[in-house]
């Protein structure tokens, strides 16, 4: 299988799954990729739009966020780290600041646990590393426009006086917002859409982080630590309960 590498091979598209070219496809799809080497940039916007995606291009920072900005925002980004300042971690931390609640797909060659971890606190929603194959790619894209754009999906999740608001990107708790980190937010959504039952810590590294292992032997707990910090005045009933041996749960509190 072909692996994509910093200088792809544009010639050589006869390794894709035929089933990928004829599959059902979803509704329109607007992508944009962000990298700086132009043949790479070629090779993407090539393959997403055999995948059948409309693909946008920035090859720098500046660029990225202007793009990142408009209206309405791409459906989804691809984010290579390593592009002309800003870099892309800093798009992405400055995007997810200003709200956009698009996916961001990060790219780069970076493959220790700790440049993975850095991606995803950013407020990235997956991290591949670079040689990779198209097609867990194409894969992954899919993956992340069919979840944010799933029909049936609760755009505001309620739990007792606990709103999360998913387009927004905003949680309250009776009258008071309440502001989280990019990594945070993710945490208390995915805990509110499975409220009452018990959620083990590797389940939450595998659909929070993205992670089949733990970097830091606390990543979990110390994570639910703060969020807990941030939910709970003095006096206001727990929220989010540690289940011995399992890991934790959410309970809606009386109102």
């Amino acid at each position: 299988m072909l692996k994509v590498a910093g200088i792809p091979r544009l010639d050589n598209f006869e390794f894709l799954d035929r089933s990928l070219r004829t599959a059902k496809r979803r509704a329109h799809v607007h992508i944009l990729v962000v990298e700086d080497d132009e043949r790479t940039v070629s090779f993407l916007q090539q393959s997403l739009e055999e995948d059948g995606h409309t693909v946008d291009v920035a090859l720098d920072g500046n660029t990225a966020l202007a793009k990142g900005r408009s209206k309405p925002p791409p459906d989804l980004i691809v984010l290579d780290i390593q592009i002309p300042e800003p870099n892309g971690l800093e798009v992405c931390t400055i995007l997810r600041q200003e709200g956009l609640v698009s996916p961001i797909l990060i790219l780069t060659g970076r493959d220790s646990p700790q440049d993975v971890a850095v991606g995803l606190d950013a407020g990235a929603d997956d991290y591949l590393v670079k040689p990779f194959a198209l097609v867990e790619l194409l894969a992954r894209v899919r993956a992340l426009t069919r979840r944010q754009g799933a029909p049936g999906v609760k755009g505001v999740l309620q739990a007792g006086s606990l709103e999360l608001d998913r387009l927004k990107r905003s949680v309250r708790r009776g009258d008071r917002t309440i502001p989280l980190a990019p990594r945070q937010f993710r945490l208390l959504e995915y805990l509110m859409l499975h409220a009452g039952r018990a959620v083990s810590r590797s389940e939450l590294l595998r659909e929070v982080w993205n992670l089949t292992f733990d970097p830091e032997s606390n990543l979990v707990d110390a994570h639910i630590s703060t969020l807990r910090s941030a939910l709970e005045r003095a006096g206001e009933p727990r929220l989010i309960h540690t289940v011995r041996g399992v890991g934790y749960t959410l309970r809606s509190d009386p109102g």
